[in-house]
């Protein structure tokens, strides 16, 4: 019962001292608490009537106080949900429209390693940024994972597990890794199940993740 009551008060909605260092905390929208890691909030928008679970970690930038080029840097749209245990990590543009509903622990980032100079150590090379975008509607199952450079388009169902490095289209059902569109709805047809040969795997400037497992449901 007692933590019952730390988690209601520890919930941040628009009153709260802390909304105030969002960009935007929208009427209406919530973060559960206990939190994740939260900061630089000034480049986070959150939009109306907007659910963000516990544990959710939300973030622009490296590091707390880092000066970004961008503004917003990470947006969520209204009516969206954010599962519990989940990370958006920020660096340059992350887009959620609205609607957007996803399972517990989806990892959405715009920001990956390079690895150009095989002489240089992974860590220590310049990382590349390339916005993602999560069309209005579209349900991410668990553990999802959405890579740098990655459109996803509007009324999308990505299955559970899947690795999103690309394009996906609106209306569509997408599963494994990389993320393959296995099913579209086509207007006066209807929803079509599509072979793997008509629908390649999505890609991006980062390389197809290799692996061809492709997790049941969202």
């Amino acid at each position: 019962m007692l933590w019952d009551r730390i988690c209601e008060l520890g919930v941040i909605d628009p009153g709260h001292r802390r909304a105030r260092r969002f960009g935007a905390f929208g009427e209406g929208s919530m973060m559960a608490f206990p939190l994740g890691t939260v900061f630089n909030e000034r480049w986070i928008r959150v939009g109306s009537q907007t659910r963000i679970g516990p544990r959710v970690s939300l973030c622009a930038g490296m590091e707390p106080g880092q000066e970004m080029v961008s503004d917003p840097v990470v947006t969520i749209g209204d009516r969206a949900v954010i599962g519990q245990g989940s990370y958006i990590v920020g660096h340059f543009c992350i887009e959620i429209g609205a609607d957007v509903h996803t399972g517990p622990y989806v990892y959405i980032t715009d920001q990956n390693h390079a690895y150009e100079d095989p002489e240089v150590p992974i860590g220590r090379q310049w990382p590349v940024e390339a916005s993602v975008h999560i069309g209005s509607g579209s349900w991410l199952g668990a553990g999802v994972i959405v890579l740098p450079g990655a459109h996803i388009g509007c009324n999308v169902v990505v299955g559970a597990g899947s690795v999103v490095t690309g394009e996906l289209p609106d209306h569509s059902v997408a599963v494994g890794s990389p993320a393959r569109v296995v099913k579209r709805y086509f207007p006066g047809t209807g929803w079509t199940a599509c072979s793997a040969s008509a629908e390649p795997r999505a890609r991006s400037s980062f390389g197809v993740v290799t692996g061809g497992a492709t997790p049941d449901g969202a």
